[in-house]
């Protein structure tokens, strides 16, 4: 008797099997479908038998021991790979990002292809057929639909070849906020939006964190998204790190708890058809990042860059780094246990290899990765290299080729040296030839046996990534239904929910707020540009525009153009930015103060040093001096409050990183701390609407001595910024309407 029946949807179909797993498949791609005992399997290999791998009704790990016995070398060398990032949006002419990532659409640009954004581009054709890819990492997309299309149209096209294997669409953090933008109850297809981790962590609430996870891993899957490159949960043991916003923090045991909470939220199903183990349709597997710790670069320096490339450890403080991970991670309290996946980072960790004496890029630590990740914690996961580590790297400044620690190998001999540290995956490469070379390495020097073992070993976890959150039954997603889903009413309230409990008030002086509906002052922002590139970007040009959009303040306020109509000021302000190497003036102090700092107190001679592009291993800037890039943030607010002379200033600060604040405190009557939430959120804490609530997950330097003499690897050892009130600004301070917050949160956390 037949027991399922067949839907048409658009672009796929879709069949329910009574009491079974749904399926989906193209029409189009030359699938057929088995039937067996009344029940429909797909034939994914095309060979009209039902095999183990395509029998939804075995446990996941029986099909994947059959799957694997199938695959070639080809097809698990492909498996291993991961694509550059992919955009599924216009291209935008004069914008960097959106250019650095477009295709070409017949050999033509898209503006000349006459095609839709959601077809595939000659590069995405080509890795999945040819280099037999089936990891994607996906960045802008045009809206919901589009994604939702373009995932289907991938899925296709990778149902119809080879064995079948679906594709896994992965996704670096996409919930940020738009500081201007308006809350909007939903519907409008814009995904639901949050405070930055460091946001998350302000809250001090792992169920916020958790229902932050559950709500985007609904709105991946309706992108088709299926793997998180998230959490971040490196401690931010030095304030100065330019990925700190992307940390819980620096807090050893909120940081473990965070983790646990992300990840138990974007892996459990949550009710929706489940596989196995708390897996299903819902799950979204967690790459938890960067393995044993990214935070302690020299300097306060990012490893993107050759210059950045040092861990330093002189607080002997490694282990502390791995309890996110080992106490958290690892730990879940959700039925799937373990977080899936692991990113090691890019950093080389000074001397900490005691057993091989290697100082090389974590991914090709055999240390690192095999006697510690996967020996001493027993890790049997997904290991994926952070992307571009096999690449050359072309200077000390370049952006691009990490191959820290092994420049000295050819790209064949760094994949081989990291698949045999314990890495299963490569980051950012979608050319299979580097990986067959790998593997004829290996046979040469184990014989094909041990090389097609240690191959099936890498097959065996990839695959299960892929099983697990049941993407062999059904990888379609449905446009008409992603568009309710990502971004509803439901997701946007709890999205700004979750920013309101992130923003963080740290002084009240005379209980100036809340403020009742007044005359407000609100400087327009300016920024005079830059031609420094940060992480991902290119210069930076020279702006000037509202603070906050005129429609939104006139909800709360009435506008007063000029500070002496006002009653009140209102400055919004970003944390001091800043670079520490630059082509021109070599190593620099990264600054966290907006005006010229020079460096009296930083060592004379650096812990770390030493790369082909340089001649001294030397890497101090002692007696350097660097200025913010966005000092004239301090500038638009004392102007103002010269201008304002008596009457109320408050501040609102958006923080990426801990920040001075003894060149304005004193000035201010009111400091509000946000972590990328929309000005709306701000609004609503200044006017009473909602009452701050917020912690800080991070000290305040008292200045930049502090910094400079503080250890990287070391949390807690800043001296804290006391302010005009007599409030210390540490770690977990934060005030309410009624004074210093000393609830539990407090209790349990400091």
């Amino acid at each position: 008797m037949k027991k399922w029946k067949l839907i048409e949807k658009a672009g796929y179909n879709e069949i329910q099997n009574e009491g079974g797993k749904t399926l989906g498949y193209s029409p189009d791609s030359g699938l057929k479908i088995i039937e067996e005992d009344g029940f429909a399997f797909k034939d994914l290999n095309q060979n009209g038998t039902l095999d183990p791998y395509e029998d939804w009704r075995l446990p996941v790990e029986d099909r994947i021991k059959d799957l694997v016995k199938r695959m070639t070398v080809e097809h698990i060398a492909g498996l291993m790979l991961y694509s550059p990032h992919q955009s599924v949006s216009v291209p935008v002419e004069g914008n960097l990002f959106s250019m650095r990532f477009a295709g070409t659409y017949g050999g033509k640009p898209f503006a000349e292809s006459g095609v839709k954004i959601s077809d595939l581009s000659d590069q995405q054709r080509k890795f999945l057929t040819e280099d037999k890819v089936r990891h994607v990492l996906l960045t802008t997309v045009e809206n919901t639909e589009t994604a939702a299309i373009w995932n289907n149209n991938v899925q296709a096209l990778v149902e119809g070849i080879d064995l079948g294997i679906p594709v896994n669409t992965s996704s670096d953090p996409r919930h940020g906020s738009e500081s201007n933008g308006e809350y909007l109850v939903g519907g409008d297809g814009r995904i639901s939006q949050w405070p930055s981790t460091l946001g998350l962590g302000a809250t001090f609430d792992p169920e916020t964190v958790k229902k932050h996870g559950e709500v985007a891993s609904s709105e991946y899957r309706a992108l088709g998204i299926s793997t998180a490159l998230s959490p971040q949960i490196d401690l931010a043991t030095d304030p100065r790190w330019s990925r700190f916003s992307g940390t819980f923090g620096e807090g050893p045991k909120l940081s473990t708890e965070m983790a646990r909470a992300y990840c138990d939220g974007f892996q459990n199903c949550d009710g929706r058809e489940e596989t196995e183990g708390g897996w299903g349709s819902g799950s979204v597997n967690a790459m938890i990042k960067h393995w044993p710790g990214g935070g302690g670069g020299e300097g306060g320096r990012d490893a993107h860059y050759a210059y950045g490339k040092y861990a330093v450890y002189p607080g002997d403080n490694f282990d502390e780094a791995l309890l996110p991970f080992t106490e958290g991670a690892f730990k879940l309290k959700g039925k799937t246990k373990i977080a899936s996946a692991v990113m090691p980072y890019y950093t080389i960790s000074l001397n900490q290899d005691k057993k091989y004496g290697e100082n090389v890029g974590n991914a090709y630590s055999k240390y690192i990765i095999k006697d510690l990740l996967r020996g001493k914690y027993g890790y049997d996961g997904v290991v994926c290299t952070d992307w571009g580590i096999t690449r050359d790297n072309a200077s000390i400044e370049a952006f691009g080729g990490m191959c820290w620690g092994v420049s000295h190998l050819n790209v064949n001999e760094r994949h081989y040296k990291a698949l045999m540290a314990g890495v299963d995956q490569f980051g950012g490469n979608s050319e299979i030839k580097p990986v067959l070379a790998a593997y004829e390495m290996g046979v040469a020097a184990h014989g094909e046996n041990a090389m097609r073992e240690r191959f099936n070993q890498s097959a065996a976890r990839l695959l299960r990534n892929i099983f697990l959150p049941g993407l062999f039954e059904n990888p379609y997603t449905d446009p008409a239904m992603s568009s309710k889903i990502v971004g509803n009413p439901e997701y946007m309230k709890a999205g700004y929910e979750g920013q309101l409990k992130s923003i963080v008030m740290l002084k009240n002086k005379g209980n100036v707020l809340p403020m009742k509906r007044c005359r407000v002052y609100v400087p327009r922002r300016h920024f005079l540009g830059s031609r420094l590139r940060m992480i991902m970007a290119g210069p930076m040009e020279p702006y000037e525009g509202d603070a906050v959009e005129r429609s939104i303040l006139e909800k709360y306020f009435d506008i007063a153009d000029k500070p002496e109509d006002a009653d009140a000021a209102i400055v919004f302000m970003n944390s001091p930015l800043s670079t520490g190497y630059t082509k021109e003036e070599g190593y620099l102090p990264i600054s966290l103060q907006y005006r010229p700092y020079t460096a009296e107190y930083a060592r004379e001679k650096s812990i770390a040093g030493g790369d082909p592009h340089e001649n001294s291993v030397n890497r101090s800037y002692r007696g350097k001096t660097n200025t913010a890039l966005n000092q004239c943030d301090l500038d638009d607010f004392i102007a103002a409050k010269k201008a304002m002379g008596d009457k109320p200033v408050i501040v609102s600060l958006n923080m990426s990183n801990p920040t001075v604040m003894k060149e304005f405190e004193a000035l201010a009557d009111a400091i509000l701390v946000n972590f990328q939430t929309q000005s709306q959120a701000v609004l609503d804490i200044i006017s009473g609407k909602a009452e701050p609530c917020g912690l800080m997950p991070c000290q305040t330097p008292a200045d930049m001595r502090t910094v400079e003499e503080q250890y990287e690897d070391v949390p807690f050892d800043l001296k804290c910024h006391t302010d005009d009130c007599g409030n210390t600004y540490d770690f977990a301070f934060g005030l309410n309407w009624a004074g210093v917050i000393k609830d539990e949160r407090v209790k349990k956390y400091r």
